[in-house]
């Protein structure tokens, strides 16, 4: 056997049928091999005093399949009482053959239970180098003070799966680390409420275009066209999510179905990872890291780049349309979007200030009045602000100017004096008419940099300055009725108040109701133009962007709640949630080579979109599962997303957080290719949005820190500064594969309190490598881990990567390193390119030539 391996597994046997645990330990090269993973069963399982365990173990010759009968060595099984009741629970077990003939050896099952180790219980284990194999057995019960096990853990990550492992430090002391990994119920259902979200908002963007009224035959013909354009994607979807209300299984998307068309809402494999270091004498350090696909539209493919070439040629082709529409640029619709929002959310809370204005009158008390009022004011001042932006005026005279019948007043002058038509007026201001009553390609083009529509499409301002509309009038009714309240202390009778009030209130909401309505129309008719102006790739590319921040949306979500959960009594930790934001850090390790350009595109613009979400902490309604899980509210241009805690997790946190306050997120993304992908992109392909991407999100994270330094618990910290100066001057090297990029961008966000999410394609093997090197760096740094067990550390901790989200999933290709029976084709770099020229033929000749003999030598 020293010239094979050995492998352990550990079967949970529970009559009437026996479950697999799924736990594989590999020692290569030795014949007395010691086993350092433990073995944790799940909260959930039935674990009770007469519950079987099975041991056992097999050989490996020549890289075969060990799981298999002719490669058994022998196995052993006790119960949980045998272990429970054991001389300091822990048994020495015979390795009986599979006729119970002979004794292979021994296995020695010790328990443990985290939580519960003093220094000397730790002590101990130098004594212990002849244990072979460990067992760790934890209670099912977790309690409120648990991290890893509680109630509000268990409501939002289901089937963890725990390793358990021992190290020695520098020190001679033993260290226990416990690995623990998790599904998130989130992976279904934050898409699945934004699909919902995004069928609300087209069916009333739908009604919207609806009550524009009635328009000349070419707008309106153009407006049926938009709608037939929503309802296409509103059946989509609705389709979409009537499937995906019929799944049941796993909490999580692998990556086999990452090309179905149902399922491109779904994070791949979206997994939490914890780290719990416990050593003698210091306080328990957790790490948390989510892993996740790359946020990306798989079902749809790469052929043609990823959103983020494909948005910019969208608007070149949109531009070059637009004679059949206004052109509005993606900074003035994403305004209009704004407006429009700000106009929903502010009405009803003047509804609601007048109301309240009205039965403080009731009152003989003239303070709350005043405060009421000033509310009231307030809230109309923004009203006001933001209605008074030019892009509303604009777009109100556009939309006069798309009524039936409209004629401009340069045309109907020119008709009832034609021959005193001006002999200098451009070509351009002869016909300056909207495209209303004509065919749109009639209309001549003009582009201006000056204005955010086109100057032949619209009117002037003073062609119709009745359309001023009513700001003046909503300004002018505002100030009297300032002018009212404040003057309240001079009324003798508060009945004449009363009175006097409820006329001032009955005219500002008569204003807001129809300056309200007149915005929301105009505006409408701006994102009309938007929705004219684009082809059949326009909605191709709304739905691949929805999801795609779909994806992205759910594995923040995940971060957000498993850091908020970790950090309850962390003072400084919730102080800066309220005070500056949650940095969420995406690690990727996608190359800059054929498809994976696409998704690199994709995953950018996702990330990006990411700054449209704010979060807030509520109270649950109960401690059920149900009420534990985070919601999902708003539309595209702003989303909320509400994760509730428990009454006493709740009424523990600072005032602002239970006010309701909004939680900004701050998300960066870093990316450096590792696979030898990235080595032909780096030797003859083109790295530059790898380049630009990492200095983009370095000055993000320059600018964040920059904010973050006024919180008195950063002030001390001068070690983030020296590690962003040596990011700065590790992203500006041109270095191949310079994965130090990576690392200390992951150092700087733990140490700003931030999320860490690691991505590869399917979050698999790259992944996998990513993560456990940084754990056993972190061990090593951080735990003082002997360097001696560093390689040990990380072989034990990469011994079961097939638990990554994919058991047994073999035909990936990225599982390269694990995979067995892996094809030798992938090892091969690609024919077309290296048949550029006869020397890269031949060399690709002789790199074949050298594999194919080493592999089977």
């Amino acid at each position: 056997m020293s010239s094979g391996m050995l492998a352990d597994s550990c079967w949970f046997i529970h009559r009437p049928h026996p479950l697999t645990l799924c736990l594989f330990s590999s020692l290569q090269g030795s014949r007395d091999p010691m086993f350092l993973t433990g073995v944790s069963f799940p909260p959930d399982w039935p674990v009770y005093s007469e519950t079987l365990i099975k041991l056992s173990v097999y050989g490996e010759n020549n890289g075969h399949h060990w799981l298999t009968s002719s490669n058994f060595l022998g196995s052993s099984s006790f119960s949980v009482t045998d272990l429970l009741k054991s001389k300091d629970q822990q048994l020495s077990l015979s390795l009986r053959t599979a006729d119970d003939s002979a004794t292979v050896g021994t296995v020695v099952v010790s328990r443990m239970k985290m939580g519960e180790i003093e220094d000397g219980e730790v002590d101990h284990f130098t004594t212990d180098m002849h244990q072979k194999c460990t067992l760790v057995y934890e209670s099912s019960h977790g309690s409120v003070n648990d991290k890893d096990n509680g109630p509000i853990m268990n409501a939002v990550f289901k089937n963890a799966v725990c390793k358990v492992y021992r190290f020695q430090t520098v020190d001679s002391k033993w260290m226990l680390v416990r690995e623990q990994m998790a599904e998130c119920t989130l992976s279904f259902s934050i898409p699945k409420q934004l699909i919902a979200l995004y069928i609300q908002e087209d069916t009333c963007r739908i009604q919207e275009l609806k009550d524009l009224g009635e328009l000349s035959p070419h707008w309106d013909n153009l407006r049926k066209d938009v709608i037939s354009r929503y309802d296409q994607i509103i059946k989509e979807y609705q389709d979409t999510l009537a499937e995906l209300e019929k799944l049941t299984g796993p909490l999580f998307k692998p990556s086999c179905s990452k090309g179905q068309k149902y399922l491109e809402f779904i994070p791949i494999n979206l997994h939490t990872q914890r780290m719990r270091v416990m050593c003698p004498r210091k306080t328990d350090s957790f790490y948390d890291v989510v892993t996740v696909g790359a946020p990306a539209a798989h079902s749809q493919g790469f052929k043609n780049g990823g959103l983020q070439k494909l948005l910019s040629k969208y608007e070149s082709e949109k531009k070059s349309t637009a004679y059949q529409c206004i052109y509005y640029p993606p900074e003035q619709t994403a305004k209009a979007r704004e407006i429009l929002c700000v106009v929903s959310q502010l009405q009803p809370h003047i509804s609601a200030l007048a109301d309240q204005l009205l039965q403080t009158a009731q009152q003989s008390s003239s303070q709350p009045l005043r405060d009421v009022l000033k509310s009231l004011e307030e809230k109309t001042e923004q009203f006001v602000h933001a209605l008074k932006d030019e892009l509303v005026k604009s777009a109100l005279l556009a939309l006069h100017a798309a009524r039936p019948g409209y004629v401009s007043k340069c045309q109907s002058s020119a008709q009832s004096s034609p021959a005193r038509a001006d002999p200098h007026l451009s070509t351009a201001e002869k016909q300056h008419s909207v495209c209303n009553n004509v065919d749109g390609s009639q209309t001549p083009r003009r582009e201006s940099r000056e204005s955010p529509v086109h100057s032949d499409s619209i009117p002037h301002h003073k062609e119709y300055d009745e359309e001023e509309w009513a700001s003046a009038s909503l300004h002018g009714n505002h100030a009297s009725l300032g002018v009212g309240m404040h003057n309240i202390g001079f009324f003798p009778d508060i009945r004449y108040v009363s009175i006097f009030q409820l006329i001032l209130v009955e005219i500002l909401l008569k204003c807001v109701a129809e300056v309200a309505e007149r915005a929301r129309r105009s505006v409408s008719f701006v994102l009309l133009q938007e929705a004219a102006c684009s082809t059949a790739q326009g909605l191709q590319l709304q739905q691949r962007r929805d999801a795609v921040f779909s994806q992205a949306l759910a594995a923040l979500a995940c971060g957000f709640a498993m850091r908020l959960y970790a950090g309850l009594e962390d003072k400084g930790f919730l102080r800066q949630l309220h005070a500056v934001g949650l940095v969420a850090q995406f690690e990727s390790l996608l190359s800059t080579y054929s498809e994976e350009i696409g998704m690199l595109e994709d995953m950018e613009v996702g990330i990006s979109d990411l700054h449209r979400v704010t979060f807030r902490i509520t109270e649950a309604a109960s401690e059920e599962a149900v009420s534990l899980q985070p919601t999902v509210s708003g539309r595209r241009d702003h989303y909320t997303v509400e994760v509730p805690l428990p009454h006493h997790a709740f009424q523990a946190l600072p005032e602002e957080l239970r006010e309701g306050k909004p939680l900004r997120v701050l998300p960066v993304l870093f990316n450096v290719g590792i696979n030898e992908q990235q080595t032909i992109a780096e030797r003859f392909g083109d790295i530059s949005l790898q380049e630009r991407i990492n200095q983009k999100n370095f000055e993000i994270l320059e600018g964040i820190y920059c904010t973050l330094i006024c919180l008195p618990c950063f002030q001390t910290q001068t070690d983030i500064k020296e590690l962003l100066d040596t990011l700065g001057q590790n992203v500006v090297t041109k270095k191949r594969k310079n994965v130090e990029i990576l690392w200390l961008a992951g150092m700087i966000c733990r140490r700003m309190n931030g999320i860490r999410l690691t991505s590869c394609k399917s979050a698999k093997d790259r992944t996998s490598m990513s993560v456990t090197l940084e754990q056993c760096s972190l061990l090593r740094d951080e735990h003082q881990l002997n360097k001696d067990y560093f390689v040990r550390a990380l072989d034990c901790m990469r011994s079961g990567l097939l638990a990554q989200g994919e058991v047994a999933q073999w035909d990936d290709p990225e599982a390269g390193s694990v995979a067995t029976n892996k094809p030798a084709s992938r090892h091969f770099y690609p024919i077309a390119l290296l048949l550029v020229s006869s020397h890269l033929l031949v060399v690709w000749l002789i790199l074949s030539l050298v594999f194919l003999l080493a592999k089977y030598q």
